[in-house]
């Protein structure tokens, strides 16, 4: 009886069962996450990469992954007073050597002092360390000429996204008719519609005029808000400048338009000022939204809400793998600042060395100090060829019949738009593909160039775009740039 019991009980244990989790039981928010910039196309880029390295026959030798905005993949430098600083607060022993310079030691026994233990290996304060934030407080004064920061209402970050995603979960909430609506700009950055997706919250797509550089219209942001106000609670309004995947940089009188908008529509502000190192077109300068809030003055310096993000990813810096970045924000309520400390205590603290990076940018050597003639060399190196490669990218596209770019302002993308032929968008269709997908994946099968098509960014409707970095060496952008605008010659014949 009791032997029968138990076989019967084996069966039962060997028969399959569903998995609790699966495709149908997963968060459904997550299932509408997506991100262009790391998406299909990228996977077959790597896929292609196998191949070669296999011996696969191609119609190239290598994957230029002009995708995403990573400098040192593409074969930027690391800077060398921000990596000795970071190599001596990893490996402390090696104040002693005599390969560093004097600045980089006191500087890195300066960010010990401050550690846990003063070790990099211990957790610092969920804000992040005390004397980076202070020094980061210093950085923004300087910056914005002279107006007070706070380290109080500084935060530091696992890069700029980890920040956004935390000051977007304070904005969240409602349901059906009452949820949250965030305006962002269209073409925007896909960490944004990503995370409303996740978030659940609801996306208002405002457009940029492509025909003024991308510029902000506000009649387009009312009429974005109008319509909103029918199924959502917009409360919050993103802007990306220097923008990505646009590369254009917004006026002054712009970013004022913006601020005025925002306060007369009761809305926060989030200002996504990453690239701010990348700015160089004539004419251009990049104006950050805390500046100009301050000196708007009343009734907008005090009262309007304000989060400003940056980070080491970008910049002439570059640092993107070491994830860190910073949120100050501004006329936000004490009890809402306590929840996002909250919030950030619950991620324990950022990334140690992300700290350290963060440090090192906001408070480089001084014209007294030893290392500063070789990074006030090696940092203006960096943004001087970025500068002429933005400009290459602008006048080559501009050369080939139907594609047309605007000047790359700032930020380490181009976003040019492309006319294909009826033909092919209607063969992108009976494939079930977006138009500018197709193009990029014949882009790539043919090529070997990998960019990212435009719907993943989103466009105006019936216009065709792709986003390229402009951050591939010299040597290999030229080429790039021209194998682009002779396969766009190609396809278009093919499809004409």
């Amino acid at each position: 009886m009791a032997s029968g019991a138990g076989d019967h009980s084996q069966a039962a244990m060997n028969v399959l069962r569903e998995k609790v989790l699966t495709l149908d039981t997963v968060n459904p928010c997550v299932r509408r996450v997506e991100y262009a910039v790391r998406g299909p196309i990228v996977l077959r880029a790597l896929e292609l990469e196998a191949e070669l390295r296999q011996g696969v026959k191609k119609p190239f030798t290598e994957v230029i992954r002009a995708n995403v905005g990573d400098a040192q993949a593409m074969g930027q430098k690391p800077i060398t007073f921000l990596r000795q600083v970071l190599a001596l607060c990893i490996h402390p022993d090696l104040l002693n050597s005599p390969d560093f310079p004097e600045d980089a030691k006191r500087r890195a026994e300066r960010i010990l002092q401050a550690c846990g233990g003063h070790s990099l290996g211990a957790y610092s304060i969920s804000s992040g360390i005390q004397l980076i934030r202070e020094d980061v407080a210093q950085y923004i004064e300087r910056r914005d000429g002279g107006i007070p920061a706070d380290p109080n209402n500084i935060f530091l970050s696992t890069g700029a996204t980890d920040a956004i995603m935390t000051v977007l979960e304070l904005l969240v909430t409602g349901e059906g008719r009452t949820r949250t609506g965030v305006l962002i700009p269209i073409p925007q950055y896909p960490l944004y519609s990503a995370a409303l997706a996740e978030l659940n919250a609801v996306q208002v797509d405002y457009y940029l005029d492509e025909e003024r550089a991308w510029a902000v219209d506000v009649a387009e942001l009312r009429r974005a808000l109008r319509q909103a106000r029918d199924h959502c609670r917009p409360r919050a309004l993103c802007v990306i400048n220097p923008g990505n995947p646009t590369g254009h940089v917004q006026t002054r009188e712009c970013i004022e338009d913006m601020i005025r908008f925002a306060f007369e529509e009761r809305l926060f502000l989030l200002a996504d000022e990453v690239y701010q190192d990348n700015v160089y077109a004539e004419g251009s300068q990049f104006h950050s939204f805390k500046k100009v809030l301050m000196e708007m003055g009343p009734p907008y310096a005090a009262q309007q809400e304000l989060a400003s993000f940056h980070s080491i990813s970008k910049g002439y810096m570059g640092e993107c793998g070491f994830r860190g970045g910073y949120v100050e924000v501004v006329n936000m309520d004490a009890m809402v600042k306590q929840q996002l400390l909250k919030l950030r205590s619950v991620r324990l603290c950022p990334t140690m060395p992300g700290q350290v990076l963060l440090d090192m940018v906001v408070s480089p050597p001084a014209p007294s100090d030893p290392s500063f003639t070789q990074f006030q060399a090696e940092r203006r190196a960096v943004l001087a060829e970025l500068a002429a490669k933005a400009k290459l990218t602008e006048q080559v596209f501009n050369q080939a019949p139907g594609i047309r770019c605007n000047p790359v302002q700032g930020a380490m993308y181009s976003f040019p738009r492309v006319q294909l032929p009826p033909r092919a968008v209607r063969r992108a269709q009976e494939l079930g593909l977006a138009p500018d997908m197709f193009f990029c994946q014949r882009l790539l099968e043919e090529t070997g160039i990998c960019v990212v098509p435009g719907s993943g960014f989103g466009q105006r409707e019936g216009t065709y775009h792709f986003r390229m970095t402009i951050l591939p060496p010299m040597e290999k952008l030229r080429p790039l740039l021209e194998k682009l605008k002779q396969f766009h010659a190609r396809f278009t014949h093919e499809f004409s």
